[in-house]
């Protein structure tokens, strides 16, 4: 009967062995899996102007028409600020200018004026995976480079991501593309389609920002339209 009683006991704690670590392995996969901030129904969780953003076929929509100009660059904000990330997403542009906003700040609550770090989108390739700061120091990395701002906020380049054109090959031009963003202390990476396209190490510590928003851009001038679908957020 001892030997009957002590079997159980081992079995019992065996099993709460089995029963924690697929629990604790569970909660990793979930966390290195993010979460989805975009329902694919609704705007639920974001804000912006109802006249520009829509949800259609399953994707957020924003749109600029030539009858109701937009008269400057407007955004679709997520509601929670984020420090370090990965954001991977999907989009598609046709026409005009776009990017993600994130570690930003809003500017203005009525016009939807978003200002900090954008992994930029555009419909001519041109500005397609650099990194610009809104309404901040501009253009910090250009597709290819691999750039170091010290605490002076001068730029070097300290390396390279590749040949410009071959990482403009990877674009695909009016259908869905992948966008991973990387943000990690200073360190601030953009990835299409795969492949890195730029990465700043921002240094400047009266300029860099280490959390924020996420926000869409609609861009103002021509008329555009640019779609977002399966985002998902791993802090």
């Amino acid at each position: 009967m001892k030997c009957f009683i002590q079997s159980l006991r081992f079995v019992a704690a065996c099993s709460l062995v089995c029963l924690v670590s697929f629990s604790t392995d569970a909660s990793a996969q979930d966390a290195k899996e993010g979460k989805s901030i975009f329902d694919g129904k609704s705007l639920s969780g974001w804000s912006g102007l109802p006249a520009n953003w829509r949800v259609e076929d399953g994707a957020i929509t924003g749109e600029s028409l030539a009858s109701a100009p937009i008269a400057n660059n407007t955004f679709l904000v997520y509601e929670k600020e984020v420090g370090d990330f990965v954001l991977n997403l999907e989009f598609k542009i046709t026409g005009g200018n776009s990017g993600v906003q994130y570690r930003s700040k809003l500017i203005d609550k009525d016009k939807f004026i978003v200002g900090g770090y954008q992994a930029d989108i555009d419909s001519q390739k041109r500005f397609m995976g650099i990194n610009y700061e809104e309404r901040g120091r501009g253009i910090l990395a250009e597709r290819g480079e691999i750039i170091k701002i010290d605490n002076a906020g001068a730029k070097s380049r300290v390396g390279s991501a590749g040949d410009v054109e071959a990482l403009t090959s990877k674009f695909n031009v009016d259908a869905w593309n992948k966008y991973k963003i990387v943000a990690k202390a200073n360190v601030l990476q953009h990835f299409i389609n795969g492949a890195l396209m730029s990465e700043v190490q921002d240094e400047q510590t009266d300029k860099q920002s280490k959390s924020g928003i996420i926000a869409l851009q609609l861009h103002a001038g021509p008329p555009m339209k640019v779609q977002f679908k399966n985002l998902i957020l791993s802090e």
